[in-house]
């Protein structure tokens, strides 16, 4: 996935050097993500819808206050590229501790089911299941005596026949010793079988019909790039498959496109395979993997500026709903008025200029614009709860916005004005509601 990582630190290098978002800018960033998933083999299709809903998004969508145009991009980025990996959740097997659970492996030759059956075995053990392993693949010569070394190295018992021939008889006497003996979780191996193999695919089926599986579980190879999605869909067919891993996931460019062709088939991609060893296993964290692609420090931070955003928005809107007014509604309030022309033209035609005094709205354009940057220079937490902006904190926010500490005391007081009066128009508004009117 090297490849895929240095290309998305290409686009992310533009968009923080971009001196400006405009649409050029986000053409010349879209080509770049394009590129680089064509690079991973990603579907022409996939490319055009991601790019579209990118450009859509970052054109229509009105940041939150705070947040600058490259930070939102970014943010916007990270969520559709989650979203073609399958969305937010992360799913494990529904193992239940004294409830047998078999599952059963399909896929192509060459896969790495076969280790994949002891990955998951190996992973499954060391959260305190009992789990056991069932060789049925009857055509790979090997794949009994592979099965059986990786079972006794990762201290899980097997079940298998050397020389049988009879793959699902093998598959039904393994699952029911191990289910007689109190198995949380038995894993059956098969045998490697590719979409176009018309009799390896019915024995497939006959073998789900015979051993009925809660579960069965397609591995493929990501180095298959974007023709996993078909793949997916033709194993599909013939059985319903519940669950998918991805092997060979570490040295490959074109992991991204089969994650993505995969994720597109609704399938529930439930581990990837990162190396060769029993414990290169990890389960598949959509969130996870693109925060790794992008960057996971930078972005980590990013997203947590809008969590913490997002908490801040939510106590505004419910300090609102008690008749709370923060000096982020009076920002607000601002950058409405100045947006709809001269500010003494707008304010004859409010009775009482709204909520602004009198003194502030003789102040006219200038004083607003310049406490327009000073709230720019404030933080959320500032913005919704003046009450901590102390001596330090002014000084802060006047050397940020250019002003001096005056400025922003003229602008708290101001502030403080209008908070009094919108209290007052609160308090009218309750009295009158309660005022029966008579025709």
């Amino acid at each position: 996935m090297r490849g895929l990582r240095e290309g998305f630190i290409r686009v992310l290098t533009l968009i923080r050097r971009a001196p400006l978002i405009d649409k050029r800018t986000l053409d010349e960033i879209i080509r770049e993500i394009q590129r680089t998933l064509l690079k991973a083999d990603v579907s022409v299709e996939l490319i055009l819808d991601l790019s579209n809903r990118i450009r859509k998004r970052v054109l229509e969508e009105k940041g939150p206050p705070g947040f600058s145009k490259r930070e939102i991009l970014i943010k916007i980025l990270y969520e559709e590229l989650v979203r073609i990996l399958g969305g937010k959740e992360r799913y494990e097997l529904p193992l239940r501790r004294g409830k047998t659970y078999v599952l059963m492996l399909v896929g192509i030759q060459g896969s790495g089911k076969t280790t994949t059956a002891a990955k998951i075995a190996y992973h499954y053990m060391r959260k305190g299941f009992k789990v056991a392993l069932v060789s049925a693949d009857t055509y790979r010569p090997g794949a009994y005596d592979q099965l059986e070394q990786l079972s006794r190295q990762i201290g899980v018992p097997m079940y298998g026949e050397r020389d049988g021939q009879n793959a699902i008889e093998i598959a039904k006497r393994g699952v029911e010793r191990f289910r007689r003996d109190g198995y949380d979780l038995i894993i059956i191996d098969t045998a490697g079988r590719h979409k176009e193999e018309e009799k390896l695919l019915r024995e497939m089926e006959k073998m789900v019909e015979a051993i009925r599986p809660n579960g069965v579980m397609l591995v493929l190879d990501a180095t298959i790039g974007k023709q996993a999605g078909p793949q997916a869909e033709a194993f599909h067919k013939v059985t319903r498959i519940g669950y998918i891993t991805l092997t060979k996931l570490d040295g490959s460019a074109k992991g991204g496109g089969a994650l993505a062709a995969v994720a597109r088939t609704g399938a529930r991609i439930v581990f990837i395979g990162i190396g060769e060893k029993v414990d290169e296993l990890e389960p598949f964290d959509p969130q996870q993997f693109v925060a790794r692609i992008l960057g996971m420090g930078d972005l980590k931070t990013l997203l947590e500026k809008f969590q913490r955003f997002e908490k801040i928005e939510k106590a505004r809107l419910e300090a609102m709903a008690s008749g709370k007014f923060t000096l982020l509604d009076l920002k607000e309030q601002f950058r409405q008025l100045t947006s709809m022309g001269p500010l003494s033209k707008i304010l004859e035609l409010i009775p009482d200029g709204g909520v602004l005094p009198k003194d502030v709205a003789e102040k006219g354009e200038e004083s607003i614009k310049k406490w327009l940057i000073i709230m720019d220079s404030m933080t959320m937490e500032e913005l919704i709860n003046p009450r901590i902006i102390n001596y330090s904190r002014m000084k802060r926010i006047a050397r940020g916005s250019g002003t001096t500490v005056k400025d922003v005391r003229e602008l708290l007081r101001a502030y403080e004005r209008s908070r009094k009066i919108m209290k007052k128009l609160m308090k009218q508004r309750k009295r009158w509601r309660g005022i029966p009117f008579k025709l």
